[in-house]
């Protein structure tokens, strides 16, 4: 059977889309398979991180997507607790209000720039693996089935991932809150902020803007716990909000309403064999804190440029498995973490309530422990494990430092190589090193006074550092990072 595709990605929501689009960017053949067929106005989640922002601009997609929602700067979380987003160390210093599908969109446009192909109205029903590709059933809405063949497979198909059940792999974990409600809105009356949120110990209540005169609601109530099944009425949302927030501002005319809980569940295996899970067919938590659309970007900018590396044939041994490594502990913080701020949210008797704000308070005034906080919830603090005796910087996120040509770091990063950032444009042994490497990697001066060359991999992380290094210590770190030489003669021009 001949390849259809080098990567099949199951899912088009915005892990997918932004997966698929860095491959197809490499030259990698991409084929997405969606259920859906259209675009849905029903969004799910509504914030974009600074994190995720500066992954975004990294393929040019920022700037556009923050013209389409709110920027907020300061988040309330509870009572008078806020969190303060304006001192985080990025040109992104807040949290982006924006619906799911104006990402999807942007990076849908991209994916299919790029080359990939986006067959909607198709689902994939199973899937089996051999030594150099992966077999997949794909079933069209009309009933008619084929199967397809990719070199590799990633799920990211959601909660109920037919990729992971098709694996055999567990899904462990358990419900946190239950009968959360979720409606989109009009309102008669503007809220008083751009996400208005609170807890009162019996309610909870969200009021999230999407642009377009609709808000998202999300809502919840300590005295009213009935199954997913049951049905929403917008009466018991407008109460809801009353409780939580003081008013339901005229809730009218609802478009969608439903009923779910909220699960922590994270698989075991990020990979198996050929195929690979990313996004909520990875992991699941409480929208607390609104990450999961962001964790799940995070891990396809992560695992886009190793595929492709292993496509390209150039790939390290080991590469492929470091997406576990890396993205596995990410995800488990991220459930640690949003099912805190859940169970903190929903504390109930006054007493503990009251408790509850004065920690609130402790930790959003004191400095360390705001830059903490607010570097969980961005995803600026996320570091990746670096060997014993590495360089302070290595595995960390590469700042958006000014470089020697008047680009920043994140638009060169927009060709999707490694950067070889040096003290000086013409250092000579980054040059005489990286030149060896020049097909997949950049050399490049910066734009101000520092010590360190460093080596940044396509998804804005440090590969490896060294303070004034020689040519012999940098090509030792390409040829660990970047696979073996392989000299292409630059275009003219």
């Amino acid at each position: 059977m001949e390849y259809a595709a080098d990567v099949l990605v199951v899912g088009a929501g915005p892990t997918g889309l932004l997966l698929a689009g860095d491959l197809a960017a490499a030259g990698a053949g991409c084929v997405v398979v969606e259920r859906r067929q259209g675009e849905s106005n029903l969004s799910r989640a509504f914030a974009v991180h600074a994190r995720t922002l500066e992954q975004l601009d990294a393929r040019g997609l920022a700037d556009e997507l923050a013209a389409t929602g709110h920027r907020l700067r300061a988040l309330r979380a509870f009572g008078d607790v806020t969190v303060d987003m304006s001192r985080l160390p990025s040109r992104f210093n807040y949290v982006l209000i924006t619906p799911q599908y104006e990402t999807e969109r942007l990076l849908e446009r991209r994916a299919r720039a790029c080359g990939a192909e986006i067959w909607e109205g198709t689902e994939a029903v199973g899937l089996r693996q051999d030594a150099s590709g992966v077999e997949v059933t794909l079933r069209r809405r009309n009933g008619t089935a084929r199967t397809v063949r990719a070199r590799y497979v990633v799920g990211a198909d959601g909660a109920r991932s037919t990729v992971r059940r098709a694996l055999g792999l567990a899904f462990p974990g358990r419900s946190v809150v239950r009968s959360m409600m979720l409606a989109d809105v009009r309102l008669a009356e503007d809220p008083p902020d751009a996400l208005t949120v609170n807890a009162t110990g019996d309610a909870f209540a969200l009021l999230a803007p999407f642009g377009d005169g609709w808000y998202r609601v999300v809502a919840w109530d300590r005295h009213h716990q009935v199954p997913d099944s049951a049905p929403v009425g917008l009466p018991e949302i407008r109460r809801t909000m009353r409780l939580a927030l003081g008013s339901d501002y005229g809730a009218h005319d609802p478009r969608w309403m439903s009923r779910f809980h909220s699960d922590e569940r994270q698989v075991p295996r990020y990979r198996v064999g050929r195929v690979f899970l990313a996004g909520d067919a990875a992991h699941i938590h409480s929208p607390a804190g609104g990450l999961g659309m962001n964790t799940g970007m995070q891990d396809a900018a992560n695992l886009s440029w190793k595929l492709a590396a292993a496509l390209q044939g150039w790939a390290p041994p080991g590469l492929l498995d470091s997406y576990q490594a890396e993205r596995h502990p990410v995800g488990r913080a991220v459930l640690l973490a949003s099912g805190a701020i859940v169970r903190v949210v929903v504390t109930g008797p006054p007493p503990l309530r009251a408790v509850r704000n004065l920690l609130g308070r402790a930790v959003t005034g004191v400095a360390p422990l705001r830059r903490r906080a607010t570097g969980l919830a961005s995803g600026l603090s996320i570091a990746y494990p670096a060997p014993k005796g590495a360089h302070r910087l290595t595995g960390r996120r590469a700042p958006d430092i000014p470089l020697a040509d008047g680009r920043r770091l994140y638009q060169a990063l927009r060709d999707g190589c490694f950067l070889l950032v040096a003290p000086r444009a013409d250092d000579p042994a980054a040059a005489a090193a990286g030149a060896a490497w020049a097909d997949r990697v950049r050399t490049l001066g910066a734009g101000g006074p520092t010590a360190s060359t460093v080596l940044v991999r396509p998804d804005g992380y440090i590969a490896w550092a060294a303070d004034r290094p020689s040519a012999a210590a940098v090509r030792d770190a390409l040829a660990a990072h970047c696979g073996p030489p392989r000299f292409r003669a630059p275009v003219p021009g």
